[in-house]
């Protein structure tokens, strides 16, 4: 008969306890060290990816817009006066001389003006003619009296002195000494005034011819101006070059009555070209005055300078315009599209990179660094500095021969390190 000894049951028990114990143990240290551990690397194929090596050297910084090609000397045709558009002579695409009689406009009533100005004109110079012949006759007349006048104080003159030696003489009584002595006093008076009077007589003529003169140059100006208005109603070009556009805002109809200032029509010179060019206004605040421009009018490309900088911002961009120093490639006209691309300065002795997909100049960044055994990429910290179209500075985080991911890596944001298949 078996007797159970109860000291190894109690063993038992507490044998299992602790086998109990060291596998909760164990299931703990497990769950603590899987629950510490890093998500597993991805894995990315290489040829999706874009690397690049950051390279220390000298950096062109440059910024690009596109824009189009506008004429340099544009001159819009304005109404001087209201008028019907009776014939339209030339259509836009003509090329056209100064003297091209582009639109036939009729307004009888400034041809009318223009005939009564000029009416006005001929009296007013017939008017003048009068005046000037009547004064020159009172200006002669006064001249024939001052000359009698002067005629007679020297034949006095003489006999008064004719006269004083005979009285000294005691040839001639003192009587008649002093009768011909008062007499050449008296001619003398009257000879200075009739002087004066001519002199005055002179100032009178001129200051009546004067007023009477401009009244005539005021005709005159009304006449030519009546008269322009009139040649005006045949609209010409005024420079060679192209007709770009008749109108402004809508195209002008014959028998379509126009105002005095209204835009007719537009001419422009097709051989003298710039380029307007729509830089954004975050990378426009380094262009200046002079800087070289590169043109692309997808025909070839024209070497140029900025000419101007607009002070204004429209829609994120500033215009700035470009001087063409070469030669227009064929096929080049007003409002072809055109890329240009703008040299900022050259940096030397820089590390550069060229531009990630994401990140601004000055700015921080996180790109993924290829380790030098090529399978593995590491997050890794860099600051940016100042920027081109196509490269940028690298200021902190990299150095010269590091191998760096520059295309989009949203998709691994939650890892620091890839593996690179």
């Amino acid at each position: 008969m078996d007797i159970q000894r109860k000291s190894g049951a109690r063993k038992r028990r507490i044998r299992r306890a602790i086998y109990a114990v060291a596998a909760v143990g164990a299931i703990a240290l497990v769950t603590l060290g899987v629950s510490r551990l890093k998500p597993a690397a991805p894995s990315v194929e290489r040829s999706t990816i874009w690397p690049d090596t950051v390279k220390r050297g000298s950096m062109l910084r440059q910024v690009r817009g596109n824009g189009t090609l506008v004429p340099e000397e544009i001159r819009w045709i304005a109404a001087t006066t209201a008028g019907r558009v009776e014939q339209i002579l030339v259509k836009p695409g003509a090329v056209v001389q100064p003297d091209t009689v582009l639109i036939v406009l009729s307004n009888p009533e400034a041809e009318q003006a223009a005939l009564e100005a000029t009416s006005r004109l001929r009296a007013a110079e017939a008017d003048y003619t009068a005046l000037r012949v009547r004064l020159e006759s009172q200006r002669l007349d006064q001249r024939a009296t001052a000359a009698t006048v002067q005629a007679d104080y020297s034949q006095a003159k003489l006999q008064a002195d004719t006269d004083e030696k005979l009285f000294k003489d005691g040839l001639l009584p003192e009587l008649n000494h002093k009768l011909s002595k008062v007499r050449a006093e008296e001619l003398s008076t009257r000879h200075e005034i009739e002087q004066k009077r001519q002199a005055i007589i002179d100032e009178s003529i001129q200051a009546q011819l004067a007023v009477q003169q401009a009244q005539v140059e005021q005709l005159r100006a009304l006449a030519q101006l009546r008269r322009r208005q009139v040649e005006d109603l045949r609209v010409r070009a005024g420079i060679a070059g192209v007709l770009q556009q008749l109108g402004d805002q809508t195209p002008l109809q014959v028998g379509q009555q126009v105002t005095p200032g209204t835009n007719l029509a537009r001419v422009a010179e097709p051989r003298r070209l710039k380029a307007e060019l729509k830089i954004a206004e975050t990378q426009a605040k380094d262009i200046l005055l002079g800087q070289p421009v590169s043109v692309d009018t997808r025909n070839g490309v024209v070497p140029g300078h900025v000419v101007r900088i607009d002070p204004a911002v429209q829609n994120g961009t500033v215009t700035v315009d470009v001087a063409l120093d070469g030669e227009l490639p064929k096929g080049a006209r007003p409002d072809l599209s055109v890329d240009g691309t703008i040299e900022l300065e050259r940096l030397e002795d820089v590390l550069y990179v060229q531009r990630p997909a994401f990140g601004q100049e000055n700015s921080q960044i996180t790109l993924f660094k290829i380790e030098p055994d090529g399978k593995t990429a590491v997050r890794t910290k860099v600051k940016l500095g100042r920027s081109s179209v196509t490269h940028i500075e690298i200021l902190e985080g990299l150095q010269a021969g590091d191998q760096v991911i520059l295309s989009d890596t949203s998709a691994w944001d939650n890892f620091d390190r890839i593996r690179l298949n």
